[in-house]
């Protein structure tokens, strides 16, 4: 099956044999022992490359597929013998804003256990690329894996406290008119999360234009600008929640919008999950349900 899997990915039995470290004559053989137990011709030859029959590209992604499952069951019996590693993936601006700042009470009560955190926004396939647990930001619906709610969030305006001592008062919504807008356009192909005009909208203010302003791909960025003084930024309450604080941003207006979208974690569906990933999901709940009690 080796044999098979390789010749059809690489074309030739000369290339395949090369990646097996056997010689072509031996991949041409196991081959040939397929085709006779399975009762029929796996490869078709077009000019000097080997094509898989329809029969066989029929099978050839489950096969595909066994063969990764096997590589990370020898990864997971590798990894068992040397010190515990628990991998994550998780959105950067969660990583940065939240997580980053509590992982050492995690180190501290568990040093035995090695953290590797993939900071993206991609998907990952966590059974395929061996990841033990993830963060996602959405709605909770994830085919093929549990998840458990961490945390809800809300968003407000914030800016520099230094703001509004040199610039004009900001009490109203339509004091809004007299300062620069930042927009958080990560979230901008989602129509259903609050924008500036929607939160505008919701505090009945009508002398502020909620098109104009300063765009910022980046939930983390557009809170740094809104840190600098650069004007005034709707963030996001999980994100925003260490530099308000701190002192470094303040609420100037108190109305908020609900979203749709919450902290999950996740993790694959139907496979156990390791001491070490027990031991961090545990303590990942512990802090989250310390953060929403804070006043």
């Amino acid at each position: 099956m080796r044999a098979f899997e390789a010749t059809a990915r690489l074309g030739s039995y000369v290339r395949a044999a090369g990646e097996l470290g056997v010689t072509p004559a031996a991949v041409g053989q196991h081959v040939r022992l397929l085709e006779a137990q399975f009762g029929g011709a796996l490869f078709e030859r077009q000019g000097k490359k080997l094509v898989p029959t329809e029969a066989a590209r029929a099978v050839l992604p489950d096969v595909k597929d066994a063969f990764d499952r096997l590589a990370q069951a020898a990864d997971r019996l590798r990894e068992s013998r040397r010190t515990p590693v628990m991998t994550m993936t998780l959105p950067p601006s969660f990583a940065a804003k939240w997580l980053i700042p509590r992982i050492e009470g995690f180190r501290m009560a568990h040093p035995d256990v090695d953290l590797r955190l993939d900071t993206t926004d991609r998907l990952a396939d966590l059974a395929r690329e061996g990841i033990a647990v993830a963060i996602r930001y959405g709605a909770g619906r994830y085919p093929g894996l549990d998840s458990t709610l961490l945390m809800a969030e809300e968003v407000f305006p914030v800016c520099s406290p230094s703001l509004l001592t040199r610039v004009r008062k900001l009490r109203e919504p339509d004091d809004l008119g007299h300062f620069k807008l930042i927009h958080d356009t990560t979230m901008e192909s989602h129509a259903s999360f609050p924008t500036w005009a929607t939160w505008l909208k919701a505090a009945s203010a009508r002398k502020v234009d909620a098109r104009r302003g300063l765009r910022i791909n980046s939930s983390i960025m557009a809170l740094q600008a809104a840190i600098e003084g650069q004007g005034v930024t709707l963030a996001r309450s999980v994100i925003a929640a260490g530099d308000l604080r701190d002192g470094r941003v303040i609420r100037p207006l108190q109305p908020s919008c609900a979203t749709n979208y919450s902290y999950y974690l996740v993790y694959p569906a139907g496979l156990p999950l390791s001491r070490s990933a027990s031991a961090f999901c545990h303590w990942l709940k512990q802090e989250a349900r310390a953060f929403q009690e804070q006043p």
